[in-house]
Order: C-alpha cells, then structure tokens, then sequence
C-alpha cells in the first residue's frame, strides 16, 4: 500500500513500571519513527519515560488522559489484561481500534504477547487488521428515581460489603418481574469477556464472547439453591439492596469503587452506543487461549 492508515498511535503504559520499558519503549518509538508514525503517551507517565530514555525523540508527544480516544489512529496498550480494560472503560464513540499487549503471562483479552507484536503491528498500521466489537455494560444508580451516578464496565459488576464476613442481602428483578432474593458474601454480574474472570472463580459458567449474554453468579450464597443464571443481555438487571442501614459496594471490573446507599437501585444494562474495537490475533482462538490458560494453571508434579 501506498499511505499508511495510522499516522498516530496512542500508547497506554501499565502503571509503575520502569525496567521492562526501558527495554521496549526506544526500540518501540524508533520502530514507529521509520515507519513517519508519531506517538503519544499519556501526560501522567511523562516523568517515568524521562527515566526510560535519554532524551525524549522527536515524534513523542504527551496527551491528556480525557483526549486520547478521540485523536488517536490506534490505541496500543502495554501491560496485562487490566491495562486494557482500564483503557476499554474510557472508550467513546469515536475510539479507534485497540491493540492489546501482555507484558507478562498470557492474558485472556491482550491478543498479542511482547515478543510477537511487531509484525502484526505493522499490517495494522497499513490498515490491515482483524476487529473484534466487545460490548461495554452501563450501570446507573438510581435515587427516587433519578440517575445521580453512571458508569461502564467490561468485564464485570461486583456487589459486596465494606467488612469482612458480613453477609449481603439483595433484591434481584428484571424490567418484568423478581428473579431472587439473596443473601451471602456477594454478587457478580459479569459480561461474556469477564466470565472466565471473578465470575469463574466463584463458580459461573465460562461463556464465549460472542454470546449475547450476562451471567449473575452468587458468591457464597447462603441458600445452596442460588446458581449462575446466564440471561440474554438486552434485559435490564435491577439491584436493590435489603439492609436499610449499611451502604453496599459496587466495584466494575476491579477498578472503580461505586457507593449503593439503601433505597437506591442499581440498573445494569447493555449500553447502546458504547463498544470497543479490539485487534485480533488471527493466530489466536477464544479454545486455544481457553487450554494454553488452564494448562499454565496446573501445578507439576
């Protein structure tokens, strides 16, 4: 081809680290620098990447954290599957493709591993790249019926209390009817994408992410008959806690901490305009990642 597609790419670093970039990052900006690509790094991690290089090059720039998505060719996120998340949660409408790279072990939603990126990069960066669309989830919280707070989450909707061993007790209904009462240490309303996460741990289904779905999984239920239900996710999910004095926690996807007070509700649904483009690894398989994950997970003997 003749023009390249992407003249700027965003790069999103995990958080603290400086060693591991040292050994990437001047390889990483040269390699686009040959390539007339010019780079930004979000403004937060520009005292770090004055330890990473020497002299800052020339096609580096530094962009604010609220901008980024909206004047960005592609997004390449450096780290592990929560790095990614943290950037698929502030996704707009107008947000370019993500390109996803573990810095450590295999992650489920980073597509490419630091030591095979680089070819594939390259066909992106000609506009040659495989899209996956992954849905994000809204949660609103409602008081008298108003919305006083909202946000999104990719992987999962965590509800909990503040102490150790306090036992939770919520009330579960759709758009149409009650579905359960229940009490126990918790509950998980997690996405496709985040069913092999916190979901999976505490006993939920693993779903493939092309299945238009949300599973609520229990966490520690008091009563035994409280399994996963996995629902079509175009229906509305409303949570409302039972105890009249304690507020309840809501944690989305392990990095936002939300306040339930009692008599608000929670409403968890599919949101209509927010998804993200995440690049595929064509030599990469929703399975293959499935047995390569499990199989680290074993102990030798």
């Amino acid at each position: 081809m003749g023009d390249r597609f992407i003249k700027k790419v965003t790069v999103v670093l995990k958080p603290h680290l400086i060693a591991e970039f040292s050994a990437v990052l001047p390889n990483l900006c040269t390699w686009f620098s040959r390539r007339k690509v010019h780079v930004q790094f979000l403004t937060r991690d520009e005292a770090r990447l004055k330890l990473v290089f020497k002299q800052i090059p020339k096609n580096v720039s530094f962009v604010d954290e609220d901008k980024y998505h909206n004047f960005s060719d592609l997004i390449l996120s450096l780290g592990g599957d929560g790095t990614l998340i943290g950037v698929c949660r502030q996704s707009t409408k107008h947000s370019p493709p993500i390109f996803g790279v573990n810095m450590g072990r295999l992650g489920f939603i980073t597509e490419f591993s630091k030591s095979e990126f680089f070819d594939e990069l390259d066909e992106v960066l000609k506009g040659r790249m495989n899209i996956v669309k992954a849905q994000l989830y809204k949660v609103e919280i409602i008081d008298q019926g108003k919305t006083v707070e909202s946000s999104f989450f990719l992987n999962d909707a965590v509800f909990n209390k503040n102490h150790i061993s306090r036992m939770i007790y919520l009330t579960v209904e759709n758009d149409n009817e009650h579905i359960y009462d229940l009490s126990g240490d918790g509950l998980i309303i997690s996405s496709p994408i985040g069913s092999t996460a916190y979901s999976l741990a505490a006993g939920g289904p693993i779903i493939h992410p092309q299945v238009g779905s949300l599973v609520m999984t229990p966490i520690c239920p008091h009563s035994l008959t409280h399994r996963p239900i996995v629902i079509p996710d175009n229906m509305n999910i409303f949570v409302k806690s039972q105890d009249k004095d304690e507020p309840v926690n809501l944690t989305l996807d392990g990095q936002q901490l939300l306040t339930v007070h009692p008599y608000q509700t929670v409403k968890v649904s599919k949101s209509k305009a927010r998804f993200v483009q995440l690049v595929h690894n064509p030599e990469r398989s929703f399975f293959h990642t499935l047995k390569v994950k499990f199989t680290h997970g074993r102990r030798e003997i």
